[in-house]
């Protein structure tokens, strides 16, 4: 990863954040209505039981063109809205500062930490394992800052084996470090990657018959996506699942 633990460090620095460095927020109160992140997706958020839970590992997966980065996007918009600082840690590079603006994220309060895994690394497979081993790197420093309301790992797009080879201990790790804590950690993949370290899971899907529904642009962003998302709760007794249909804001091309 071109950033460096000394330039995450110093970038850190620079936007008055080196104190969280070793000193985390007060502990999370799980009465509290703080406990959550909301989407800022009515729908989604009502069956979350307000929003994605903070001081947990949470997923949000699905495959290409399911609504992942339009969901995520209104959760980094709706947490920069209430004031929050946000950070992406981006495996591929692959995130679209344009289409962030055009759904509401402030650029102000976000940082963007830019990986470089590569989609098609030949017999090179190393190459990817090392990169994705940084940019987990990346997220257990931002982890520790302990000022961000929702931290994410966008792996959405890496090759599968490269995660699959990611240790379990790997989000063990992570969630003991957010336990207690004002942050909501989101993992962004294409499939399940934290198994039962992860909270709650939402998994995205085509809505409707099967196909993404309806929809208009609006400058840089798809109005009107229809999909399904199915939710589970690892830590629920009974493994807790349900669904939800809604309609994202779906951003150009690949983010869909």
């Amino acid at each position: 990863m071109p950033l460096a633990r000394a330039d995450l460090e110093s970038l850190l620095r620079a936007r008055q954040l080196d104190r969280t460095l070793t000193t985390s927020l007060p502990p999370l109160d799980p009465n509290d209505d703080g406990a959550v992140a909301p989407s800022g997706i009515t729908a989604l958020d009502a069956r979350l039981g307000g929003g994605l839970p903070r001081g947990q590992l949470s997923e949000l997966v699905g495959p290409r063109s399911s609504g992942r980065t339009s969901v995520l996007l209104q959760l980094l918009a709706a947490a920069t809205a209430r004031g929050e600082l946000v950070a992406v840690v981006d495996a591929l590079d692959m995130l679209d500062v344009e289409s962030a603006a055009a759904a509401g994220v402030d650029l102000d309060r976000l940082l963007w930490v830019r990986g470089h895994v590569v989609t098609s690394p030949g017999m090179c497979r190393d190459l990817n394992q090392r990169a994705l081993e940084q940019a987990i790197r990346a997220v257990a420093l931002v982890l520790q800052a302990g000022n961000f309301g929702v931290v994410v790992f966008d792996a959405a797009e890496a090759p599968s084996d490269a995660v699959r080879r990611l240790p379990f201990t790997t989000w063990l790790r992570l969630q003991r470090m957010i336990e207690g804590s004002q942050t909501a950690c989101v993992l962004l993949g294409s499939e399940p990657m934290a198994r039962s370290s992860a909270g709650l899971t939402v998994k995205l899907g085509a809505g409707g018959a099967g196909r993404a529904g309806g929809g208009k642009f609006t400058d840089r962003v798809f109005e009107g996506v229809e999909v399904e998302a199915r939710i589970v709760r690892a830590r629920a007794h009974g493994r807790e699942e349900a669904t939800v249909a809604l309609t994202t804001v779906a951003s150009d091309g690949d983010y869909a």
